[in-house]
């Protein structure tokens, strides 16, 4: 279960990088967290979470698709 978490954050993360602001980022994570937990047999709750925390700080993170 939690390598489909890292896996789910990783990928929340990566498909959240392309727009203008953190809360964007927020909302696109978790809708995209939600989807792959739920693909994954994970909670989509959980995923949401983890999607929106990993795309509303993947700028800070210094992630290079995150930098506007």
């Amino acid at each position: 279960m939690y390598k489909s978490l890292i896996v789910l954050a990783f990928l929340s993360t990566a498909l959240s990088g392309c727009l203008q602001n953190d809360g964007q980022r927020a909302l696109a994570g978790a809708a995209a967290g939600a989807v792959v937990a739920g693909a994954t047999g994970v909670d989509p709750l959980t995923g949401a979470l983890i999607g929106g925390a990993g795309g509303a700080l993947c700028n800070q993170a210094g992630v290079g698709a995150c930098n506007n």
